[in-house]
């Protein structure tokens, strides 16, 4: 099983766009595997929107690879979004890791746009169904309960066959859906006690319809930083944490310290089935996060991508 660290921004942690940038070229230059970005449509702070920054990143870099941390589909169309992908993936010479979800009922989202979270999973199934079919360039006529199309055809396709495809969730459904039309599984804000059950669900499904997911499949996202759990910028993160009642500890969540203690964190991970770890940054400014991240890339990633 291969082990990956890539990097993660929530929101946008950057004083400028040129910091941003600077940041990407560190990890381009490092041996960042990855970078992903959340998806929020509706929000007073920034926020990026996903499709557009992979389209940028893919002009920006030669060798990263980039992801959403997820997409939430029922806000989307499934033949405008498999065309994006698609040529975002072509663009970059098959560097984009699309990862979708159903959503929460509790973003704004729903109340923004006057829709319904009710039948939101039927709704993404259908997606991920048209799209996949679309990714192989089939003539796709569909007759489902909320899309309809006929002869409907993309080019290009990916350039990966079959395109990754990463499933975000840990409801029966989720898990259903991960192996039944995905290839890869992404945690949410979730302890790693959280996601050892649903990683061990997903290969018992997977060994049920024979239809495994790759160990090196499966995802979390981390925030890290090296300092100290007593600093604001860390005990500022616990609180925000501390608001979702899903998420069994704060910190377990978090790995603080020094480079050692963050490995120790990651460890916890890896033994409940996570290889694909997505560190985000915990910073005050754009320097912080920079320092942050070349730390990491020179005292943590040449731990785990040596293995």
């Amino acid at each position: 099983m291969s082990e990956s660290i890539g990097l993660g921004i929530a929101g946008f942690p950057f004083e400028t766009s040129a910091d941003f940038f600077k940041w990407v070229e560190l990890c381009e230059a490092g041996d960042v595997d990855s970078i992903w970005t959340s998806d929020r449509l509706v929000s007073e702070a920034m926020n990026l929107e996903p499709l557009a920054l992979m389209a940028v990143l893919a002009g920006a870099t030669d060798r990263l690879q980039f992801g959403m941390n997820v997409v939430v589909l029922p806000f989307r169309d499934p033949l405008i979004l498999a065309k994006q992908c698609a040529t975002i993936d072509f663009l970059s010479d098959g560097r984009l890791i699309p990862a979708f979800g159903v959503g929460s009922v509790a973003i704004p989202e729903w109340s923004a746009t006057g829709r319904s979270p009710q039948g939101r999973g039927k709704q993404v199934d259908e997606m991920l169904e048209i799209m996949s079919l679309l990714w192989q360039g089939e003539r796709v006529t569909y007759d489902g309960s909320y899309y309809q199309y006929s002869n409907a055809q993309i080019a290009p396709v990916p350039v990966r066959q079959p395109l990754p495809l990463w499933i975000g969730g840990s409801s029966k459904a989720a898990i259903r859906r991960t192996v039944g039309l995905g290839n890869g599984w992404l945690a949410g804000i979730q302890s790693p006690a959280q996601i050892k059950p649903v990683v061990a669900a997903i290969k018992a499904e997977g060994l049920r319809i024979n239809r495994p997911i790759d160990d090196d499949h499966y995802g979390a996202g981390i925030g890290f930083r090296f300092g100290s759990w007593d600093e604001p910028v860390v005990q500022d993160q616990v609180a925000r944490l501390d608001r979702f009642p899903e998420l069994d500890s704060a910190k377990s969540y978090l790995a603080v310290g020094n480079a050692e203690e963050i490995l120790e964190t990651l460890a916890t991970y890896r033994e409940a089935g996570i290889s694909k770890f997505v560190l985000r940054p915990i910073g005050t400014s754009s320097a912080d996060i920079m320092n942050q991240t070349e730390k990491l890339i020179n005292e943590v990633i040449p731990a785990v991508h040596q293995k």
